[in-house]
């Protein structure tokens, strides 16, 4: 009875709801996440056993409605684990630490394009809160400069109970849209907004037709891309921001280096965080980095810092993810808001923007205090592999001859 009712009565019921063009109407935000939604669980006991469970919870109660909101965040941390929804959520540890170096403010209007399940929102929500947020009004100016968007129905839907959790009384703000299916020159510059902390989706296509909405220099079906360059127009003078981007972006050529050219030309790329590639598994096993810049003045150097998994570790895991203490020696190299007093490490250095154009704009650039590993001379190695492959045709051959001896008995 209580699938036909949640089937058949509740979901139809939430995806007709009527509303009104005042802005703050709930019953949009409800309409919306439920525009795309469906039940995909078919136990009835199941569903009352969950629904009791959470009839437990005192929304109320601020402190228990805080531990809801971590026991969530944990729930998306399995989702991603586990594989499911992991294209949708950013490590923590990765969120946090971007959004600590950003240090958004209330009264900063800050943007996720693709806001997944909301991970960069929370953290700048938790970071306003504990550094500057002190009274109600406070408290309704950093609200008031939330803005995201999410093209896809599941993520959308665990984004906007993310903030519900959080203490977003109206989390209208998020969006359910594709940023990019708005012609690029459209974006004008009452649109502009401080601070832009995003990971767009990597290797995703976009569909045909999307690239039509940018410049022509601009244009291809890559997601990444596309994000890239519509987040340089929307930045404000001055206006920063944080992108994770995989590796492909840092060395890819035409468009890509179009992109870099662009975007190292009207703004100060000034910190790359370089990833290893098991940060992200179990979604994906690529290298990818942190980019920081600030809308205005044109590169002059570029900073690299190369995170290493802790000692005595292999790889990032499901069961050893990484965590922002692992981050702590960035964090303490950085310098501050104005990155003062930075010196090169044997994690940290310094290009100059005349390098890299020199590099073609590639910006892949390895750990030149790195000693690469002396793997000996080839001309030694070609001998071992055949000494190696001889013996394992002798052993096959032996096997062969044990195997023949045995059956003929």
């Amino acid at each position: 009875a209580m699938l036909d009712f949640v089937n058949d009565e509740l979901f139809p019921a939430l995806k007709g709801l009527q509303v009104s063009a005042k802005p703050g109407d709930r019953r949009r935000v409800v309409r919306d996440v439920f525009e795309d939604a469906y039940n995909y669980m078919k136990s009835g006991q199941l569903l009352r056993q969950v629904v009791n469970k959470i009839n437990q919870v005192d929304f109320n109660n601020l402190d228990e409605r805080r531990h809801f909101g971590e026991f969530y965040e944990q729930l998306l941390n399995d989702l991603q684990s586990a594989g499911n929804a992991g294209e949708y959520y950013t490590p923590r540890a990765v969120t946090a630490f971007m959004v600590q170096m950003i240090d958004p403010h209330p009264g900063e209007t800050l943007f996720d394009p693709a806001c997944g399940t909301g991970g960069f929102l929370t953290c700048s929500i938790r970071h306003m809160e504990e550094k500057y947020v002190r009274t109600p009004e406070q408290r309704e100016t950093m609200q008031a400069g939330l803005h995201a968007v999410e093209k896809k129905q599941l993520p959308h839907m665990l984004c906007v109970t993310n903030m519900l959790l959080h203490g977003i009384e109206d989390p209208s703000f998020v969006r359910h849209d594709n940023t990019l299916a708005r012609p690029y020159i459209s974006y004008t510059a009452s649109e502009r907004v401080d601070i832009v902390l995003t990971n767009p989706p990597f290797g995703g296509r976009e569909e045909d037709g999307i690239e039509s909405n940018f410049p022509q220099h601009f244009r291809t079906r890559e997601t990444a891309d596309l994000f890239l360059a519509l987040i340089i127009r929307l930045l404000k003078p001055g206006g920063r921001a944080a992108v994770v981007l995989p590796d492909g972006s840092l060395f890819g050529e035409g468009v890509k280096t179009r992109l870099k050219e662009h975007l190292m030309e009207e703004c100060n790329l000034h910190t790359i965080v370089r990833l290893p590639n098991s940060v992200f598994r179990p979604y994906a096993s690529i290298g990818t980095n942190l980019l920081f810049f600030e809308k205005g003045a044109p590169t002059q150097d570029i900073w690299f810092w190369e995170h290493r998994v802790p000692e005595g570790q292999k790889a990032y895991s499901m069961t050893r993810p990484i965590r922002l203490e692992h981050l702590a020696d960035c964090a303490a190299w950085w310098g501050g808001p104005r990155r003062e007093g930075r010196v090169e490490t044997e994690r940290a250095w310094k290009v100059s923007a005349e390098e890299v154009k020199a590099r073609g704009y590639n910006l892949d650039i390895k750990n030149p205090h790195t000693v690469a590993e002396d793997h000996g001379d080839p001309e030694t190695l070609l001998e071992d592999l055949t000494n190696a492959e001889a013996e394992v045709a002798a052993l096959r051959d032996q096997l062969k001859t044990i195997l023949s001896e045995a059956l003929a008995r």
